[in-house]
């Protein structure tokens, strides 16, 4: 069923590349952006042996499609290592310095897979050991890019990708909490596809059966022709549970640009501290991006995100309509059955925030992908250190430069971070050090022993200057909210790129890494930060907090202005050595200093910023969050003798059963496979959690990577979660049984926590 077209993006309704970066002398800069300058490159797929095809975007938008050679490669440290292998190769010596010194060079990709298993055996290391004097990497589109210099959508914008946007609705049996695409009744009954040219439409299961809407769907794509296929979570439930209906029904997926079915594998990818398994689903000649993965990326440095949901982002970032409609998931089957035209719109409208979050969450990575050799899709899954090692070998192959191998572990101290003064604090100033790291690495001249071409620093002082365009125009008064946060996500995105050159520098996984660098480049942090906290003491200020490469402070009693407080800190960043650059961030009327890296602000606006786990922990149940959110709005404002009748105002509306299921239930992630789990249970070596038994009795194929939601049941306040928790979904308000005394307790602990900080007269 088609709905009345709408603008897909109505945030950036004109705009052909949103908000582009006018920066065409970084854009020339070979290291950063490879050095053939082949424009129009949406994919390079395999093409036989020893080609590829190479998808472009021409003049009038149409595709062409256009075969190259393709020749693979080794890099090694000996040329006997490949003394009696039979296939026909040639060696290249490149220049000296490095131990990988010979490029060797084959006819086709057997040829190179099999010269891999020959170094195996005559080497004893495989190909993933960090000891192995040989070099081979298992990706051939990432070869042909490295060895070209080619990289994708040079000259293409990024409104010109025509990016597809899929979401699917599902009937569940009754009985069971989740549908499960192996049990023939839980069908698709609504497929929400919309696109950013002004394509949207619904195909729904009252008017087609489940087979024929799978048929359709393939029609559409292959119509479409989308660059770009996108979802939110889905590689691990929607394209998954297709994939799952079409087999049943015999429905054969060519969504390929070359009519191939999808390409499908268990996969993973590490995003900080967090470890997701995923179902990797490759379509010929397109990519598929989940967004899901995006908000993951931005959260790694914003750490603002209180869910990875759809509708929580897209709240969260101003993206949701107003007229946006909401269906609980319980009640999906009944709003198909009774409200057909209702649930088409949440259909709709999840595709609309699914287009609308990518807009402003993808760019970054679009930008990155005309600089990486690497596809689109793989750009969201590969981490910051490994696409840097990258850019190097890229340019050591093109110079013919031999290469370094990984270096050998070592341990070195990390960033200073202290805690001056605790509880609340009025007036302070924030300022910090400009990519502190990199800005040392800069003026030190830091640089791998292993970089003897002298690639490293260049290449970081470019990303830099990239990084700090778009802050500046990310703190531009006259943006609306939606350029504000555009801006904001591509200097997060650059800066934890920029920060990687220092992580990459201490890992011992790439070749490029140089751990005593590393060490280095810490202790002289360390020693500017101390020396700023220094200085701000002898001009009379109160250092409060330190975090790496920023301090938060009470100025002086001299100075009383915003204005005197920038003149305050233009004067810090002058007692540094040329080249360190302090900048003042903002001024704060009140601050609550907890522990390190834990605070919370009141800015100007009368908003409140709270900062880490400590004080905004996602393990943490919303009720408790919003009690200590609001907790602490009233310490920052002064009104602290208000917090003993918040406190009791909440303590009755547990007793009365006022607060619903989702403030009280908890949402966990796994972070290993149910077998996994059980595994280890059964040996004594972990504990049995909720999140584990509850999956594991629903009979539902959980796996790491998913959520489960659940709340505490029972009547003690001390009892085995695991024993006493249900689904959240499950809750039944009219017949409420969540465990009260349980949640009364975790909140008397709370509050009885942060007693200390709070006035005297209240405690």
């Amino acid at each position: 069923m088609g709905f009345p077209a709408r603008e897909a993006l109505k945030f950036f309704p004109d705009l052909r590349e949103p908000f582009p970066m006018k920066n065409p002398e970084l854009e020339r800069n070979e290291v950063l952006f490879g050095a053939d300058p082949m424009e129009g490159i949406l994919a390079v797929e395999p093409a036989g042996k020893n080609a590829v095809k190479l998808f472009l975007r021409e003049e009038g938008g149409n595709i062409a499609i256009r075969e190259e050679p393709f020749t693979p490669f080794v890099l090694l440290e000996e040329e006997r290592f490949l003394d009696g292998f039979k296939e026909n190769f040639r060696l290249e010596a490149l220049s000296p310095g490095n131990p990988l010194r010979l490029l060797a060079l084959f006819e086709d990709w057997p040829a190179c897979v099999k010269a891999k298993d020959h170094l195996r055996k005559v080497t004893g290391e495989s190909s993933s050991s960090l000891q192995a004097p040989y070099l081979f990497l298992s990706d051939p589109v990432h070869q042909y890019l490295l060895l070209t210099g080619r990289t994708l959508f040079k000259g293409v914008s990024f409104g010109d990708l025509r990016r597809l946007a899929l979401d699917i609705e599902t009937a569940c049996a009754p009985g069971f909490e989740f549908s499960n695409p192996e049990r023939e009744e839980d069908r698709i009954i609504s497929i929400a596809l919309m696109d950013n040219r002004g394509y949207e439409e619904v195909l729904f299961g009252a008017e087609m059966d489940e087979k024929r809407m799978i048929e359709t769907l393939g029609e559409r794509i292959c119509s479409l022709d989308p660059d770009v296929l996108e979802g939110h979570n889905l590689f691990n439930f929607d394209l998954e549970y297709i994939v799952a209906r079409a087999k049943l029904h015999g429905v054969k997926l060519s969504w390929g640009r070359d009519g191939s079915t999808p390409r499908i594998r268990r996969s993973r990818f590490t995003v900080a501290e967090r470890v997701l398994d995923y179902t990797r689903v490759d379509l010929f000649g397109r990519h598929v991006v989940d967004t899901l993965f995006l908000l993951q990326y931005y959260d790694v440095t914003a750490r603002e995100l209180e869910s990875y949901g759809l509708k929580a982002a897209a709240k969260h970032f101003g993206l949701a309509e107003e007229d946006r409609t909401y269906i609980d998931r319980g009640r999906i089957q009944w709003a198909f059955e009774h409200d057909p035209e209702s649930l088409m719109r949440y259909n709709l409208d999840d595709v609309r925030e699914t287009l609308a979050l990518s807009e402003l969450l993808g760019y970054p990575f679009f930008l990155q992908a005309r600089m990486f050799p690497f596809s689109y899709q793989n750009i969201f899954i590969r981490g910051n250190a490994t696409k840097i090692n990258a850019l190097f070998l890229r340019e050591y192959l093109r110079r013919r430069a031999s290469v370094p191998q990984p270096p050998v572990r070592s341990t070195f101290e990390g960033g200073y971070t202290d805690v001056f003064v605790e509880g609340v604090v009025k007036n302070v100033v924030h300022c910090d050090v400009a990519s502190l790291y990199p800005s040392i690495m800069a003026i030190g001249d830091l640089k791998p022993r292993g970089d003897t071409l002298g690639v490293f620093l260049p290449l970081l002082k470019d990303l830099r200057s990239f990084r700090l365009e778009a802050k500046k125009l990310a703190r531009e008064m006259t943006l609306s909210r939606h350029e504000h946060d555009y801006w904001e996500a591509m200097q997060q995105t650059f800066k934890t790129l920029i920060n990687s050159f220092y992580g990459y520098l201490g890992t011992d996984l790439h070749h490029f890494a140089d751990p005593d660098v590393a060490a280095e480049v810490t202790r002289r942090g360390r020693e500017t930060i101390r020396s700023m906290i220094d200085w701000l003491r002898r001009e009379g200020a109160l250092p409060i907090e330190i975090d790496t490469d920023g301090i938060y402070f009470v100025p002086p009693d001299g100075v009383k202005t915003e204005s005197e407080a920038v003149q305050l800190v233009r004067r810090l960043s002058e007692s540094l050595p040329q080249g360190l650059e302090v900048e003042m961030d903002a001024v704060y009327p009140a601050m609550f200093s907890y522990k390190r890296k834990n605070y919370a602000l009141l800015d100007q606006g009368g908003n409140v910023v709270i900062k880490g786990s400590g004080l905004r922990s996602r393990g943490m149940e919303k009720y408790l969050r919003d009690f200590l959110s609001e907790m602490l709005r009233l310490l920052l404002e002064g009104r602290g003798d208000e917090i003993p009748d918040l406190y009791r105002e909440t303590l009755g509306k547990l007793d009365r059963h006022e607060l619903d299921v989702a403030s009280l239930a908890k949402t966990e992630t796994l972070t290993e496979s149910l077998d996994s789990y059980s595994q280890k249970v059964k040996a004594k070596k972990r504990n049995r959690a909720a999140t584990y038994e509850l999956a594991l009795a629903s009979g539902r194929n959980y796996r790491a990577g998913d959520q489960v939601s659940y709340y505490v049941t029972g009547t003690d306040r001390k009892v085995r979660v695991f024993e006493n928790c249900r689904f959240a979904s499950a809750f039944d308000p009219g017949h409420p049984d969540e465990n009260v005394a349980y949640y009364k307790a975790k909140l008397q602990d709370l509050y009885k926590k942060f007693g200390e900080y709070l006035p005297r007269r209240v405690q």
